[in-house]
């Protein structure tokens, strides 16, 4: 870039794993896309919310920690999600609230000890062109952000000045819990009957460990192997928190970087507001599941989608000189 913008954030370190990512690329699955986005929705959208932005605004999900940022814009940042902590001058600021930023001021997120996913946003996004319709990054297909890759050392993001508005912060008590044992509610697949009874009666019955593989296409789990009678299986589209049984018997949770398609039996898939307690689950973390009807899992949406309502009524507003 020949010419620096006037308001704008320069990466010094990109830390372990740092993305652009929206609300995510929908429509695209006959071409292969799939649909990337925030693998922890709901820290996300109170990144965005604490900054007064929209659901589908750009911010960095920030893998593990180590991102460092040097400001030079006058606007406002928040950080949620996992338990890195977030230092500005290297003073020590609170997370799941927002704070005013100006120019030359340095923004650093630590590493994370027991969750491994946080979320940087900034008041009115970072402007970020799109491809097929998002700017969420998926570094396997190369697309999104910034080339299609992670931020990198001296990348420049490009925001707006912020004008002078409310600091809001997200009471403690309506924060979410992350937890190193979860346990995530799943509806049964329609080849739920490939699987005998007695199989099936293993899988629920057992805690499965988070093993070495684990990323944003899919959770490589440890544990009790299930087996099943081999037969020939088409491959078929893959929804988001499809639980897959390769031929190890090892389950495989697909989350937002998955394939679009794949032949591995299914036994069924995560609820998807369960599925921002797996991805904060680092390596070792232990998972049980837990089957639900698909009219259970539909009520639990809705009082997913009122709960963040009212809870966006209670956020807190920071008194603060500009």
């Amino acid at each position: 870039m020949s010419e620096l913008p006037n308001s704008y954030f320069k990466v010094v370190n990109a830390g372990m794993l740092s993305l652009l990512q929206d609300a995510g690329r929908y429509g695209y699955h006959a071409i292969g896309l799939t649909t990337g986005g925030p693998v922890d929705r709901l820290a996300y959208r109170w990144a965005n919310r604490l900054c007064g932005n929209a659901d589908d605004v750009t911010v960095i999900e920030i893998t593990l920690g180590g991102l460092v940022l040097e400001c030079q814009a006058d606007t406002v940042i928040a950080v949620t999600g996992g338990d890195a902590t977030l230092q500005l001058n290297h003073h020590l600021k609170d997370s799941w609230q927002s704070h005013a930023v100006k120019k030359s001021d340095k923004i650093k997120i630590t590493f994370a000890r027991h969750s491994c996913r946080m979320y940087l946003a900034v008041a009115g996004g970072f402007t970020i062109a799109g491809q097929f319709g998002s700017a969420a990054t998926v570094v396997r297909e190369g697309i999104g952000g910034l080339n299609g890759s992670a931020l990198q050392k001296d990348d420049v993001l490009l925001c707006g000045d912020s004008p002078s508005t409310s600091l809001l912060k997200l009471p403690p008590s309506l924060r979410p819990h992350y937890s190193r044992a979860i346990t995530v509610r799943m509806i049964l697949a329609y080849q739920q009957n490939d699987f005998s009874q007695a199989q099936q009666n293993i899988f629920f019955n057992s805690a499965y460990t988070v093993s070495d593989r684990c990323d944003r296409m899919g959770y490589q789990l440890e544990g009790a192997a299930l087996s099943m009678p081999e037969k020939p299986m088409l491959s078929e589209g893959i929804c988001l928190g499809a639980i897959q049984i390769p031929p190890s018997g090892q389950p495989i949770v697909l989350i937002n970087d998955r394939q679009t398609i794949g032949g591995y039996p299914k036994i069924g898939s995560v609820l998807s507001i369960d599925l921002a307690k797996l991805a904060q689950l680092m390596q070792g973390g232990t998972v049980r599941f837990l089957p639900i009807t698909v009219d259970a899992a539909r009520d639990q949406l809705l009082l997913s989608k009122q709960y963040f309502e009212q809870a966006e009524n209670q956020l807190e507003e920071i008194r603060v000189e500009w």
